[in-house]
């Protein structure tokens, strides 16, 4: 009985090997199939809610000094000079330590460099908030500077390699809101605290109210080096190094969030092998990154870095580097870096030199409220160059008879929330225009009318219109330098992607540098030179950014 069955239903002696073969086949997924399968939910709500403290951290570290300065140079006698090196030492950390993290994020995974990070960061921050002199309060912005370097480049990647392709694009505009959330409190908890008069001694130690107000300013990274314990490493790494059995714990960690299903229901049980092996060319003898799809039975493989211990490590490293410096990426890293540097050397500048506008706009409106003339740009950084020289003489004084005053009121910082808020708006509609006409087309046209806005001011007769150009330009600088990153995480293969956004990033601080000395060396020469720098820049980078080869949705490499 059991041969006419074999032979008219071939089915149940068969449904043993269809049981084994064909779920080997389908099960087998790559990043993009098993990311789009853990689906969108509660997993990425809380991933973003604890990104939040870590953009604010990573603002606040380049930001706080262009607020402390007015109400600080009685206190530490600040020259010009220290106002500058103070405003700039933090990018110059940065420059110095791209290359190490980058290299760390790559080799060592995102989610403990972000541990690592942002809890270096906290110290450094409340070591300024107890200094006692220029000296300390910029060694102390410099390390900042260089803990905070790794935490924001590796904060992008980690956020676009936990999200699938559908939401990759937006996500990168609500890392934009967070910056502009961030930047929104910060002029908001100046306004509460700088004005105040405190001055409270422990031991040996003066406290004043400026130095509240840094210490305030390490809660976000405290409570991000606390919240990313929380969260798993990034599955696209760990794919990349081999280690499949831990990328599949993380896709059913984010899925049973998400569905709040069992985390055995995930349906994709076998992930394709993505790690990035060195293949020879014989002709050439060149090592060359290439993404290798090994056996799909293998579950587990062995990363190559661990093989060689220490010393394939450095070689590694070195290997890692060796592709931006070829032809397949060199014109393209190129060109992502020169556009970066030319977006940040025009957004750092003008944002960093706004709060000291801001609050000379609000003195000038003061000491001028009886006249009826019109408030020019070129007047008011007149009279900004010259208040500064006054207090200097004051402290170099050593006469009782002349005093060093600090006049901060809370209206002082009333304009920079407006250009905060104009921010935060913006960049609301942009993360709904992202996935209908794609990050190319913002980026140009937000450096374009940046551009436009900043050698508009130039011809700004009064308060309301240069606020308003200044809302203008900061927000369409910040959405398109949030873009340039976004792009470049598209652009480049996951082995170079955190090496590329940290070199970008170090070119765009040395702009950030190059600006914020360049801006007060040509306010000497007149009005127009310093705004048309900032114009040039702003339009060059339109140009670059306009021939980048970049598509819309594009899987991550």
């Amino acid at each position: 009985m059991s041969e006419p069955r074999e032979s008219g239903d071939p089915k149940p002696p068969k449904t043993a090997e269809h049981q084994k073969d064909p779920p080997q086949k389908e099960a087998a997924a790559d990043f993009e199939a098993a990311i789009d399968a853990a689906g969108f939910g509660m997993f990425n709500i809380l991933l973003l809610v604890a990104a939040v403290p870590a953009a604010m951290g990573t603002v606040y570290e380049t930001s706080t000094m262009s607020y402390i300065l007015p109400s600080a140079e009685c206190d530490l006698k600040l020259s010009l000079l220290d106002k500058g090196i103070l405003n700039a030492i933090t990018y110059a950390g940065m420059i110095s330590s791209a290359v190490l993290w980058g290299y760390l994020a790559d080799t060592k995974g995102r989610r403990n460099l972000l541990i690592v990070g942002y809890a270096a960061d906290t110290i450094c921050v409340l070591g300024g908030a107890f200094s006692q002199s220029r000296i300390q309060l910029m060694v102390f912005k410099y390390l900042g500077g260089f803990c905070m370097s790794g935490p924001f480049a590796v904060l992008m990647t980690y956020l676009t390699e936990l999200h699938g392709r559908k939401h990759r694009q937006r996500i990168m505009m609500i890392v934009g809101i967070m910056f502009s959330i961030a930047t929104l409190t910060l002029p908001g908890l100046a306004m509460v605290i700088l004005p105040e008069t405190w001055n409270i001694r422990i031991w040996t130690l003066s406290l004043t109210s400026w130095q509240f107000f840094v210490a305030i300013t390490a809660l976000p990274s405290l409570l991000s080096f606390v919240l990313f314990f929380f969260f798993p490493e990034s599955p696209k790494f760990l794919m990349s190094k081999g280690r499949n059995r831990e990328a599949l714990d993380a896709f059913k960690f984010m899925y049973h969030l998400n569905s709040r299903k069992p985390k055995d229901s995930f349906p994709i049980k076998l992930l394709a092998n993505e790690v990035i092996v060195p293949v020879k060319k014989h002709a050439k003898k060149e090592t060359i990154p290439t993404e290798v799809k090994l056996p799909t039975e293998c579950v587990e493989v062995q990363d190559p870095e661990n093989q060689d211990s220490k010393k394939s490590s450095l070689r590694s490293g070195f290997t890692q580097l060796r592709p931006l410096f070829t032809k397949p990426y060199l014109g393209l890293s190129l060109w992502v870096y020169l556009l970066n540097f030319c977006v940040l050397l025009g957004q750092n500048t003008m944002r960093l030199w706004l709060p000291q506008l801001f609050a000379s706009i609000n003195e000038y409106e003061n000491l001028m409220s009886g006249e009826s003339q019109s408030t020019s740009i070129c007047n008011i950084l007149e009279y900004s160059v010259n208040r500064t020289q006054i207090q200097l003489e004051a402290v170099s004084l050593n006469d009782p008879t002349v005093e060093c005053r600090v006049n901060i009121t809370a209206s002082t910082y009333t304009n920079n929330l407006i250009v905060a808020g104009a921010g935060l708006v913006a960049y609301m509609l942009a993360g709904f225009l992202v996935n209908l006409v794609g990050v190319k087309l913002i980026m140009a046209s937000g450096l374009l009318v940046a551009g436009g806005c900043s050698i508009g001011m130039y011809w700004s007769s009064s308060a309301a219109s240069t606020v308003a150009l200044a809302s203008l330009f900061v927000t369409m600088g910040s959405i398109s330098a949030t873009s340039v990153i976004s792009a470049s995480v598209s652009l480049f293969p996951t082995s170079l992607r955190t090496m590329i956004v940290s070199l970008e990033m170090m070119f765009g601080r040395l702009g950030s540098l190059l600006g914020n000395i360049f801006f007060p060396a040509l306010m000497g020469l007149g009005c127009v030179p310093p705004f048309l720098m900032i114009s040039a820049f702003m339009l060059a980078g339109c140009f670059m950014a306009a021939f980048l080869p970049l598509k819309n949705k594009a899987a991550l490499k």
